[in-house]
Parts: C-alpha cells; sequence; structure tokens
C-alpha cells in the first residue's frame, strides 16, 4: 500500500508541475501577445503624433541645439566678464563726481595741480575698465541715457534739446549705470 502511495504521490506531483509549466507558458504567451500589441500600439500613436524621421535630421536638430546652447553659455560668460566690475565703478563715480568739485574749487597752484593728476590717473583707470561718460550738453534728449531734472527756455538750444548738465552720467561696457540728470529746453 505504501507503494501505491508513493505511486499516487508521485503521479500527483507529475500532474501539479504539467500542470504549473501549462499555466506558465500560458501566462508568457500572453504577455509576448500584450507587448506585441503595446509596442504596435505605441508605433501607430508616434505615426500619427510625429512624421517619422530619419536618424539624419535627429541629428542634425541635435547639433544644431547644442551650437545654440554654446552661443548661450558664451554669451552669458561674457556679459558676466564685461558686467563684473560694476558694482565697484559705480561706487566709484562718486568719488569721481567729489574730484571734479574739489577741482572747481580755487586754491593755490600745486594743489590743483595734484588734484588734476589724481583725476586723470582715475579716469584713464576707469576707462580701461570699459567706463564711459555720456555726452549730454547739446544733445537731444533722450530718457534712455538722460534723467531730466528740470526744463528751461533757452535761446542758445531748440526744444527737446539738452541744455544743461546737473550731473554726469556714465556707461560701463555700452551699458547705462548712472543716467545723466540734465536740463532740457521746453
Amino acid at each position: 500500500m505504501t507503494d501505491t502511495k508513493d505511486a499516487n504521490v508521485l503521479k500527483e506531483e507529475e500532474i501539479k508541475e504539467e500542470a504549473a509549466e501549462q499555466v506558465t507558458e500560458e501566462a508568457e504567451a500572453e504577455e509576448a501577445k500584450a507587448g506585441e500589441e503595446a509596442e504596435a500600439n505605441a508605433e501607430s500613436e508616434n505615426k500619427d503624433v510625429q512624421p517619422e524621421e530619419d536618424s539624419d535630421t535627429r541629428y542634425l536638430r541635435l547639433m544644431a541645439d547644442f551650437q545654440n546652447y554654446k552661443r548661450r553659455a558664451e554669451k552669458e560668460k561674457t556679459d558676466l566678464y564685461a558686467y563684473a566690475n560694476e558694482k565697484i565703478v559705480s561706487e566709484l563715480l562718486e568719488v569721481l563726481d567729489n574730484f571734479e568739485r574739489a577741482l572747481g574749487q580755487e586754491a593755490g597752484d600745486g594743489f590743483k595741480e595734484g588734484m588734476e593728476m589724481i583725476f586723470k590717473q582715475m579716469n584713464n583707470v576707469l576707462e580701461k575698465a570699459g567706463l564711459a561718460e555720456i555726452e549730454a550738453l547739446g544733445q537731444d534728449f533722450d530718457p534712455n541715457v538722460h534723467s531730466a531734472v528740470m526744463t528751461e527756455e533757452s535761446e542758445e538750444y531748440e526744444s527737446g534739446k539738452v541744455s544743461g548738465v546737473m550731473m554726469k552720467g556714465y556707461k560701463l561696457n555700452g551699458k547705462v549705470i548712472r543716467p545723466s540728470m540734465v536740463k532740457v529746453v521746453s
């Protein structure tokens, strides 16, 4: 009887193994079929959404995007270098204004000559850094570079022209860092 039990147990195990293999095969077949259907659907959706592009076209687009990125990065880097000194130059403008005021005062010849030399030296250093004075007197009023403080009547200048400069304006590498404060003929 034990032999019969053992034989029955072995048969049951074989039947279970065969059933498990059959279920596994059916599951794999269903997964493969579902995967093929998903790929077919994805391909048909891609064809509907985007026209088919060959690899050369994709490569050219990628190269163009990369070149545009390089240009933008280079421009940002150049701008960063060009305007890195803006804060210190802006603060030095006040010192420059005080030099001009001091030079306008009457004093001994030696003092005035020394101040002029210092002023000239400071101007040269700032010009090398990219600072440029905004020309204003006699020019057309431009709100981008001039700040109108007052208006006046003038025989010397026509309407819309700058007739006086209250405070000089400056540009650093072409960017206005302080507009000129001016009088404008009305």
